[in-house]
Order: structure tokens, then C-alpha cells, then sequence
């Protein structure tokens, strides 16, 4: 925000020098960026964060001013004589879009008389412009100038229409139609679409509601009737509007962090004033005001004994009243313990006790807190949940993965793709969070496919991602307690292959201190190739998903390697995690290694065959490994492949035998062809 000091000190009496006003609003949070003369007036440059929209017009910088130093605040004082009130066909306003234009009201002015601005206005004018665009600025006209003075002062836009070139004498506030154009006052034509907001008249779009004004309709020295617009647009609109069209203006930027909306009237009667005066004309009696008005805040209360207690100092309850009253704070109630009191509209960032003890800190001066102020603090532990996060994150990056974070919105082809967490549609957001994509995510895969095919693109095939969010899923009309259930998943995605996905998963859970096995069913599901997915569960409750992408959904997302995915319940997890480590003896004798290659029908799969050979081979089994699954119809016949896994044995109190392995290796041999028709291959 570059604000005039001539200017400022229209509202507040400054008795310091600007070096001095400039470390001060540096102190409270008004970081100075540098400053500049400008003929006989000096341009500051304060950086304002973007939950304090009410500092981006003079009169905010000046509250700030008149807190910090104890000094009056005068504020102008909005009260234009007005003549007969707005007859039917002068001037009529339709709101159609109440969604992108929560407010708008229009006055109408008759007979001014445009021309060029005073010295005065033109004086102001230039020390914030020219200082912004570091060339030499020309005024407009007394009219367009008087807008922008307004919009400087209050921090409300604002645009004044010549309401002779209004078609039909007729506002309408409505989206815009696929494929409209617009001029606007820069003299540069964009297209719009159905997500942006345009005031039109009967015929066509005449303004960019909340970025830019017209060329149809601007003000020229021909202009005698005036509609003086002031209204409130949507923030999530007026910013998805200036970047898909890339135009900027003072309008969007304040549009965007959102207005006070307690000074959209205050602003058009402030102009309105100013028009009268520099301009002429005669101010038609009240105005067309339409839309919702802003609700009431409500009452903060303050615990004198917190503001020691979080600041570690105690600063005089008659210092903590002055300084939120001054603020603009209305006092209700108070005691020796406590003060109540009520923001004002042009501070939706006080909501709570400790934003107004952070205000009265910013106020009072963050320099008073000594150095040495022991402020008391109470020792607390890591949540659960944050320390099985944690042990997830550490596991999947020492495994090759990288994290990502990813858009909560995906469009309507990827959510349909995979559904197996819910067949229920899902919920949709009524405004697009990203272009096209206003479905809630049912699945975490659908955005990490997403990231892959961007990876792809940019030559990037060998990627291995996970992300841990939240998914959200329509609940039952019948078993309906809430509007909707949110849950939080694990996926990940690779192309390492489906063995070594799984391998990642099982690591996982041996780092969590879950020993429960893992185990797997059959999977079948359109999005998955056939014979290459596979239910995870937990002691037979589900856990998740793991497979490999099928040809045909990979073709319709646009990825060109094969692609594995795994999806876990993070709660499962959670419950299942044992956090506090366990230690045995570790063996200090050596391992017995014995490979095997078995023989088996197609249907038999390594989750029950894995477990044969672990209840086959008794106490002494270390570990089971797959190397190979083997097919051949040639060789082996259709319908039969090959299993060929490791079995590592080893004896806690001695050396395991020659003997005793070709036991258990026997043991082994018997039970898998028992319960698998398994045999040996030579």
C-alpha cells in the first residue's frame, strides 16, 4: 500500500518525522518497503499482509497512526445534499449473480458538469501513482478521479457509469455467457466465461464486476447522468477472474482480500460528496441498495489475567481499553477481570480472546516485553497420530517415495475412475477449485495418477509418490448424521512393480510394529489388470487396495508406463501401531538357507501359499522370500506357473543340523502339496 504523507495528515495531526512514522509502522506489522519524493510530498511504501484489507486505503493507515501515538482520528464526514429521488425509468438494478455479487447498491447523480480535476485531487493522485508505476501520470477527468481518490481513502472501489449509454437505463448483475466479449477502459477486448461476474446493461456486458469498468460506458466530457456503483464481489470470483483474463487492477487487488463491508455505503456517499463538489449535479434521494448486508459481529470477551499470562508482562487495563476502543473495537461490558467488546466490520481478523491480546502487543509495542520474561509454557507430548505420521514419512522416503500434496478437487472423468472406497457419487463444490475439477475426491489415487502423467511429460518416468490426506464421501440419505464423512488415506503410486509395491507396504507395517501378516484377496476391478490386484487385510478387516493400473485406464489418463498403486486406511494404521519398541536376543548362530521351486495351478496364490510354508516350517523359520513366479505353457502346461521362494532358518540355542533343515524342508514339501497340490520341480 503506498500511501500520501500530505495525505495522511489530512486525518491525523503528525508532529513526528517520517523515518520515525516509518520504524513505528514497521514495529506494528506495517512493514516499510522504502519511500520516495514526489514533488512537494513524500510517497511511503508499507507492505500489508492480506488478513488487513482495511489498510489498503488512507484512512486505515491512519487508525493505525492515531492508536499508535494517542491522537484524534478524523474521519470525513459523508452527508451529500440530495434532490427527488430515482424515478422507475431513470435507473433500475437486477441482481441475478447474489453468489459473486453479495451486494451492490447505485446512486444516481444528474447534470455534473466533467471536466479536469483541482490541483489538489491531482496533487494526490500523482504521489501514489507515480510512485507505483515509476513514470509520469496524467489525470483522467474530475469524475474518474474522484473514484480513485475514494478508492485510495476507504479502501472500497468503486466506478461511475454514464448512465446515457447504459442500454435501457437498466443494471443487470449476472455470469457472464460463454463466449462474450468485453472492451474494457484499458481499450483491450477479453472473452469471458460462465464463472465471472459482469455488470451488463440489456444488451451487453458493460463493466468486469470488481476488476475493471467499460468502454461503452465510461465517463467522457460528454457525460451529464452518473450511476455511481459501490458493491461487495465475491474474493474466490474477483481472483479466478484477474488470473485466467491476466488483468490487474487496484479493484481486484482489494476484491480479493475482501473490503469492509460496513463502507460500501460510506464510499458512495464519500464520492458522491466529492462529485458534487468538484463536479456539479444534483444527488438523486437514497439509493438502489440490493443483496445481503453484513451480519453482526459478535463479542469477543478479553481476560485481563490472559494478556500476563500469554505476554508475560501486565500492561494497565485502562491502556488495553484505549488502545481496542481506539482500534475501533465498541466496548459492552466491563469489569476488573475482564473487557467485552465488539469488532468492527473492517476487522475479520478479530474473532478471538488471542487476537485482540495480539493487537494490544502490536499496539503497545512488542520493544516493552523484556528480553529476560520468562513466560510460562506447559511441557506436552507428541499426539499418537503425529508420531505414526511421522514413522510413515520417514519409512516411504528412506523406501525411494517422495511426498506430494495434492488439489482435494479433481474433475469428473478421474473421480469416476476409481471407486472403491465408494460408489456413492461425489460431493461437489459449487464453486471450481481448480479449472474444471469440482469434485471432492472419494480416492487419493486419481491425484497422484495426476502427478505421474506431469511427471511423464517432462521426461520424468521414474517417479515413486505417496501423499497422506483426506478423502471425503457422501453419506446414506438413510444413515445420514452428518452432511459428509472425511477420511484420512494413504496412497501411493510407483513403477517398481507390483511385488516390490507390496514389499514397501509390509516394511511399512514392520515399522509401525504391526506383525499381524498381511493379507491379500482377490481384487476384481475394471481399473485394475486382471490377476494384478489385490484386497489388504488386517487380521481379516480391511486395510486397502494394492494392483496394477490397467492398460485401458492408463490409455485414458494419459500415462505410458506401467503404474502400481496402493491405498491403505490410515486409521487402521493408527490403532494397529505399536510405538513403543520391543527387543529379543538376537541368534548368534548361522542361518540354514533353502530354496524351493514349486509347481501349482494358476489359481493358488502367494498370500495362502506363503502361509503354508510358514506354518510347515515351524519355530525355526526366520524368513520367507518370493524371487520368481515363473509361467511357461510350454513347458509347464496352461493354467500352471512356477513359485520359487527362499526359506531362511536358524536355531536360537545352537546350530540347526543338516539333518533337521531336510526335516522341515520335508515338512515343507509335504504340506504345500496337501493343501495346494504343490510339487517340487527338479
Amino acid at each position: 500500500m503506498i500511501v500520501s504523507w500530505d495525505w495522511l495528515k489530512q486525518y491525523v495531526g503528525l508532529q513526528v518525522a517520517p523515518e520515525e512514522l516509518e520504524d513505528r509502522l514497521t514495529s506494528c506489522g506495517l512493514n516499510h518497503e522504502g519511500s520516495r519524493k514526489v514533488g512537494t510530498d513524500l510517497a511511503i511504501d508499507l507492505e500489508v499482509t492480506s488478513n488487513r484489507p482495511d489498510c489498503l486505503g488512507h484512512l486505515g493507515i491512519a487508525r493505525e497512526i492515531a492508536v499508535l501515538y494517542d491522537l484524534p482520528l478524523k474521519v470525513p464526514v459523508a452527508d451529500p445534499e440530495t434532490g427527488p429521488p430515482i424515478s422507475a425509468g431513470e435507473a433500475r438494478v437486477e441482481l441475478q449473480a447474489g453468489d459473486l455479487c453479495p451486494r451492490y447498491t447505485a446512486r444516481v447523480i444528474r447534470g455534473v458538469k466533467v471536466g479536469p480535476s483541482p490541483e489538489w485531487l491531482v496533487n494526490r493522485l500523482r504521489t501514489i501513482y507515480q510512485f507505483k508505476q515509476g513514470t509520469s501520470w496524467e489525470p483522467v477527468n474530475n469524475v474518474v478521479d474522484i473514484s480513485n481518490y475514494v478508492l485510495l481513502e476507504s479502501g472500497q472501489p468503486l466506478h461511475a457509469f454514464d448512465l446515457s449509454r447504459v442500454e435501457g437505463r437498466k443494471i443487470v448483475v449476472r455470469r457472464a455467457e460463454d463466449g462474450e466479449q468485453l472492451v474494457a477502459i484499458n481499450h483491450k477486448t477479453y472473452a469471458l466465461d460462465g464463472e465471472m461476474c459482469v455488470i451488463a446493461d440489456q444488451k451487453r456486458p458493460i463493466a468486469l464486476g470488481g476488476v475493471m469498468g467499460g468502454a461503452d460506458t465510461e465517463v467522457s466530457e460528454a457525460t451529464t447522468d452518473l450511476l455511481v456503483e459501490s458493491a461487495m464481489f465475491a474474493p474466490l470470483s474477483i481472483r479466478s477472474t484477474a488470473r485466467k483474463l491476466a488483468l490487474f487492477s487496484d479493484s481486484s487487488y482489494r476484491f480479493e482480500r475482501g473490503p469492509d463491508p460496513g463502507g460500501v455505503d460510506f464510499a458512495s456517499q464519500r464520492c458522491c460528496e466529492l462529485i458534487l463538489q468538484l463536479a456539479g449535479g444534483e444527488l438523486a434521494e437514497g439509493a438502489i441498495d440490493l443483496g445481503s448486508h453484513p451480519a453482526p459481529r459478535k463479542p469477543i470477551v478479553l481476560r485481563l489475567s490472559e494478556i500476563e499470562r500469554i505476554l508475560g508482562i501486565v500492561i494497565p487495563a485502562a491502556q488495553v481499553e484505549r488502545i481496542l476502543v481506539a482500534l475501533g473495537n465498541m466496548l459492552t461490558d466491563k469489569n476488573v477481570d475482564q473487557l467485552t467488546v465488539i469488532p468492527p466490520s473492517w476487522r475479520r481478523d478479530l474473532s478471538r480472546e488471542i487476537d485482540l491480546i495480539e493487537e494490544v502487543a502490536r499496539i503497545d509495542g512488542y520493544e516493552n516485553i523484556p528480553e529476560d520474561r520468562q513466560v510460562p509454557i506447559c511441557a506436552s507430548n507428541r499426539s499418537r497420530e503425529d508420531r505414526v505420521t511421522e514413522r510413515v514419512h520417514h519409512t516411504l522416503v528412506a523406501s525411494g517415495f517422495d511426498e506430494v500434496i495434492t488439489p482435494s478437487a479433481v474433475d469428473v472423468q478421474m473421480a469416476s475412475l476409481f471407486t472403491l472406497w465408494s460408489k456413492q457419487n461425489p460431493l461437489q463444490s459449487k464453486v471450481p477449485m481448480l479449472r474444471g475439477a469440482n469434485q471432492l475426491r472419494i480416492s487419493l489415487v486419481p491425484s497422484l495418477l495426476n502427478v505421474r502423467r506431469t511427471n511423464e511429460k517432462v521426461g520424468v518416468e521414474q517417479i515413486e509418490i505417496f501423499e497422506l490426506a483426506s478423502i471425503y464421501l457422501a453419506n446414506s440419505e438413510v444413515e445420514r448424521e452428518t452432511w459428509h464423512a472425511e477420511r484420512k488415506l494413504l496412497g501411493l503410486c510407483s513403477g517398481r512393480g507390483f511385488f516390490e509395491l507390496k514389499g514397501v507396504v509390509e516394511a511399512l507395517l514392520l515399522k509401525l510394529g504391526i506383525d499381524s501378516p498381511l493379507e491379500l484377496s482377490d481384487c476384481a476391478d475394471p481399473f485394475f489388470r486382471s490377476g494384478y490386484a489385490a484386497d489388504l487385510q488386517l487380521k481379516s478387516e480391511r486395510l486397502g487396495f494394492i494392483g496394477e493400473v490397467s492398460d485401458a485406464a492408463r490409455k485414458t489418463i494419459g500415462l505410458r508406463g506401467p503404474t502400481f498403486v496402493a491405498e491403505i486406511c490410515f486409521a487402521r494404521l493408527l490403532s494397529g501401531a505399536v510405538l513403543t519398541p520391543s527387543a529379543r536376543s538376537l541368534s548368534p548362530y548361522p542361518t540354514v538357507d533353502r530354496d524351493f521351486n514349486f509347481e501349482v495351478e494358476e489359481r493358488v496364490r502367494w498370500a495362502d501359499f506363503s502361509a503354508t510354508v510358514q506354518q510347515a516350517a515351524g519355530e525355526y523359520l526366520e524368513s520367507i522370500e518370493h524371487l520368481e513366479t515363473y509361467r511357461d505353457k510350454d513347458r509347464l502346461g496352461a493354467g500352471r506357473k512356477s513359485l520359487v521362494l527362499k526359506v531362511v532358518l536358524r536355531k536360537s540355542d545352537g546350530t540347526l543340523t543338516g539333518e533337521e533343515a531336510e526335516k522341515i524342508s520335508a515338512q515343507i514339501d509335504a504340506a504345500c502339496h496337501k493343501s495346494h497340490g504343490a510339487s517340487l520341480r527338479a
